[in-house]
Order: structure tokens, then C-alpha cells, then sequence
């Protein structure tokens, strides 16, 4: 049986048109026209994607995820009603994984949410083999730094830091490849599952974010650098 979505718009034809492609993908999907509703059918029936409108009466889109970021790491896909990148920026500040500007392709959605289920299934998978195995956690390290990719756990000097999927999946994949440059469509594509080219804000908020949770000092990164007019790499070394 296929991953549940919980999708929430207050538009129940956008709700019918994203229920009629996910499941015919083999998704279940269950819905919600208000905040509140979302709240109730997330904690009841713990979905694993959140397709998330933003502008809705009563309890909107920031404060659902909001609340849900609390309290899980849920992948959440943000629908904004315009292409306003305040909105966008807003969101995935917030904690969304990922957004689409309405109107969208459903298509485009089915394909958003592949990505982000499918690498969130072999994470677990991954994480089952190595335990039924007895495997002794996969441990990355730097100096300041280490990663357990089993438990899904970083510490910066001893102290842990809580990272979302996406932050931490940025983060093991830079730690993988000391000094290797990534493009921000290079992140878009193993990140995000997805070949498509064009706004990278998505990569450059996440990395922002990061930042900011592992950095001593954002502003003068010691581990994420930038690569001017390229995209990002991860420095492993101890600072000259």
C-alpha cells in the first residue's frame, strides 16, 4: 500500500485534482480545508508528506507548519497562491521542503512528492539494514563536527544540533565530498530528486538555514563555502 498525503487547501477542486493524480500514483491521500482539520488528521493519522496551501481562513499555511515542525520532521510540499518570493522564502524558512506556485501541474506535484518519498524510503531502509545487521553507526568527522548518518544526529562541538531531513541531507552529502564543488541545480537534482532548472531559491534558503544551525559565525562560514558564481562546497579541514 502507497505513502499517505495529507493534502490542505481550502479550494476543493484543487484537493480533488491532487487526489485524483497521487492516487493514481498508489498513494492514499486524505485531505483537510483548514488548518485546524490538518492539525487534527496529522496527529491521527501521521502522514508521510504534507501537501500545504498557505493562504487558508482561520489557522493558515505558516502556522500548520509551524506547528507541525515542533514536533516532527514530516516532509512538507508549501502551495503559494502567488509567485511572490517572500512567500516562498517565508516557507522554506520555515521548515517546507519544497513549494509549488499555483496555479501548478499536478504532474509536477506527483513528481515533487516522488522525489521526496522515495529518498525518504531509502533513508529508512538504510537505517533498517544497518540495524538488523548490528552495524556500528556510520560516523563522519570533522574537526567540530560529526555526523551519525545511522541516527540521523549532528554535533558541533560536542553539542547536538537539530537538523530537518533536508538540512541533513545537504549536510551528509557535502561531508561525503570534502572540496567537491556543487551547483545549486546539482543540489536540486540529488537533493530534491528532481531535473529541472531555473530558481534555486530552495538551495539557497536551505543553505542559509544550515548555516545558521551549524555555523559559529554565518556570515564568514567555516564549513559551507560558497564558490562565487558556481554554488557551495564543504570544508573538512581545521582552519588555517
Amino acid at each position: 500500500m502507497g505513502s499517505l498525503i495529507l493534502v490542505v487547501d481550502d479550494e476543493t477542486n484543487i484537493i480533488d485534482v491532487c487526489t485524483v493524480y497521487l492516487e493514481r500514483e498508489g498513494y492514499q491521500v486524505i485531505s483537510a480545508v483548514n488548518g485546524d482539520e490538518a492539525i487534527r488528521l496529522w496527529r491521527l493519522h501521521s502522514p508521510q508528506l504534507i501537501v500545504l496551501d498557505l493562504m487558508m481562513p482561520g489557522k493558515n499555511g505558516w502556522q500548520v507548519c509551524e506547528e507541525i515542525r515542533n514536533e516532527q520532521d514530516v516532509p512538507i510540499i508549501m502551495l503559494t497562491a502567488r509567485g511572490d518570493e517572500m512567500d516562498r522564502l517565508m516557507g522554506l524558512t520555515m521548515g517546507a521542503d519544497d513549494y509549488l506556485t499555483k496555479p501548478f501541474s499536478p504532474r509536477e506535484l506527483v513528481l515533487r512528492a516522488k522525489g521526496i518519498l522515495r529518498r525518504l524510503q531509502r533513508s529508512q531502509q538504510e537505517a533498517v539494514t544497518n540495524a538488523v545487521a548490528n552495524l556500528p553507526p556510520h560516523i563522519m568527522k570533522y574537526p567540530g563536527i560529526e555526523l551519525n548518518v545511522l541516527h540521523r544526529s549532528v554535533h558541533v562541538n560536542g553539542k547536538e544540533i537539530e537538523l530537518t531531513v533536508k538540512e541533513f541531507e545537504l549536510l551528509h552529502l557535502f561531508a561525503g565530498h570534502p572540496e567537491q564543488v556543487f551547483s545549486r541545480n546539482q543540489l536540486l537534482s540529488k537533493i530534491w530528486d528532481i531535473d529541472y532548472y531555473g530558481d534555486t531559491t530552495t538551495v539557497t534558503v536551505h543553505i542559509r538555514r544550515l548555516r545558521e544551525k551549524i555555523e559559529p559565525n554565518p556570515s564568514q562560514p567555516r564549513y559551507i563555502k560558497t564558490v562565487w558564481g558556481i554554488g557551495y562546497k564543504f570544508e573538512g579541514r581545521e582552519p588555517s
